[in-house]
Parts: C-alpha cells; sequence; structure tokens
C-alpha cells in the first residue's frame, strides 16, 4: 500500500468496497488483495478471550462454536444481507469501511472489542470505541490495515441479542441495536451494554441508557427509561430507508426486543433472533 500510494485501497471480501466504486463513491488507483495473506480466516478462543482473523468471513462465524458460545454474534451474522454475501464479506472489511450501516461495528461495542492492527510503523490495538470515527473515516493510519477483532469471553451469567429492521435481506439495515446483559444471582442488572447501528454517521454506544439500567431489576419501568435514553442518544439521519422521527420508532422496539432476549437468554431459555423485515 505504500508503494502504490493514496489511490490504492485493500481488499477483503470486496461486499462493501465494490459497491462504493459502484456508486463512483471511491476511484481507486490500485487495489490489493488481502486474500492471499496466510493465516488471517481464524476464529479461535480459550477460557479467557475470543480471536478473530479479519478475513474470517460473516457465514464462518455464524456457523462456528463461537456462535452458540455468545448468542448474540449469531444474531449478527446470520442477519447481514444475504448468503451470497456472508460467503464472501469479512468481519475485517466490515469495520475497516467505517460504514454507519455494517453491522459489526456497532455489535462489537456491546463486547468492549479490540482491534489489531498493523501497518510499517507496527502493531497497535485500538479500543472498538471510537474506531469509527465519522462516515466512512475510521482510526486506522495510512498503510494500517485490521488484522484481529478480540474480546473478553463473557462471563456464564451474562447473554445478548441483536435487532435488526431492513425492507429486504440484500438492504442494509434501517435500523439496529444490539445488547448484552449480565444478571446477578437475584436477577438484577449487574452490567449492561447498548449499542444502536444505523443511527447516526457513527455507531451509537448508549452509555446513559446503560446507567439506568446497572443495579436495577429488569421490570417494566426501567426497560422504558432505558429505550427512551437509548433512542435519545440516537442520531439517525434521514434517507431512503425512512425519516429520523420513523428510525426513533423502530430504535425504541429493537432496543425493547433485544433487551428481553438477552434476559431470557441469560436466564436459560434459547431464544432464536433475526432481522425483521418490511
Amino acid at each position: 500500500m505504500r508503494e502504490y500510494g493514496d489511490g490504492a485501497r485493500a481488499l477483503a471480501g470486496g461486499q462493501t468496497l465494490l459497491v462504493l466504486m459502484k456508486l463512483r463513491f471511491d476511484e481507486p488507483s490500485d487495489i490489493i488483495d488481502l486474500g492471499s495473506i496466510p493465516d488471517m480466516c481464524y476464529i479461535d478462543h480459550d477460557d479467557d478471550e475470543v480471536r478473530i482473523g479479519a478475513l474470517a468471513t460473516h457465514a464462518a462465524i455464524a456457523e462456528s462454536p463461537l456462535g452458540e458460545m455468545i448468542p448474540i454474534i449469531k444474531d449478527c451474522a446470520n442477519g447481514i444481507a444475504d448468503v451470497q454475501v456472508r460467503n464472501r464479506g469479512t468481519i475485517g472489511g466490515s469495520l475497516a469501511s467505517g460504514d454507519p450501516s455494517c453491522d459489526w461495528p456497532a455489535l462489537l461495542h456491546t463486547l468492549d472489542a479490540e482491534l489489531l492492527c498493523e501497518g510499517p510503523d507496527g502493531q497497535r490495538i485500538l479500543p472498538i470505541q471510537g474506531f469509527v470515527e465519522d462516515l466512512y473515516q475510521t482510526a486506522l493510519a495510512p498503510n494500517e490495515i485490521l488484522t484481529e477483532v478480540r474480546f473478553k469471553r463473557p462471563p456464564i451469567n451474562s447473554s445478548g441479542a441483536y435487532a435488526g429492521f431492513k425492507r429486504c435481506a440484500p438492504a442494509y439495515p434501517t435500523a439496529t441495536a444490539g445488547v448484552q446483559i449480565t444478571l446477578t444471582d437475584n436477577n438484577l442488572c449487574q452490567d449492561v451494554r447498548i449499542a444502536l447501528g444505523s443511527a447516526g454517521l457513527t455507531p451509537i454506544h448508549a452509555t446513559d441508557a446503560e446507567r439506568v439500567l446497572r443495579g436495577k431489576a429488569l421490570n417494566a419501568e426501567t426497560i422504558e427509561q432505558a429505550t427512551e435514553a437509548a433512542v435519545n442518544a440516537a442520531e439517525p439521519v434521514e434517507d431512503m430507508r425512512g425519516s429520523e422521527r420513523f428510525k426513533r420508532s423502530v430504535l425504541a422496539v429493537l432496543v425493547k426486543r433485544a433487551i428481553d432476549a438477552a434476559t431470557r437468554r441469560c436466564r436459560g431459555e434459547k431464544v432464536e433472533m433475526s432481522h425483521e423485515y418490511y
């Protein structure tokens, strides 16, 4: 990338870059295929940590044991576009594109993920928080690529859910919401992460909503208050997928649905989640 200069672009699965090129939003002088880099498709874990290579596809992640261990991961991976895109698109490409409509950047906020990046000056680790800086802009330095996603395994009394709403499978979501909850032995909310996607120019980490739930019983009143705080944190932009008001209404439904599913999963229920279409 350093050799070919500012016009060079890295290609992973191509499911974002090629779309941008077709729309003339980007016109690279050179394309550098990352597919020949060995050992970047892994999906590994131990008792403490999960590690996912940047070239791991959405389908491979959904079908891996990780999908059963951490249900919110499977919710996200299975909800991305259609089968063809899931078989080609990669988690690294989704993150590095800086697209606010992509699912992984929002979802990984719920797991406090870290991103391993590598460039001419060596390796560095970046938190997911703030990685997407603006529309199609990330914290990656020039000539730097994303090589790995890592995060701590959630504790036994923790689970999550990811919900989305879209026009049809290949379309970008109108809005998404991810929730990861940890319960105490007496069913109080010990800890929680709430993130929104397609809700602004960057993923939204709804910290005010988390404060509403933390240390409280998850009842209709606290969930309603947390939902209101999450929607207030959103900054949806009116576009072909809906008005700002419509998107806020959708987000409210998705946050409640994700909280409900995450809580039930924490209590041992098997809850199936899928994106809703309209």
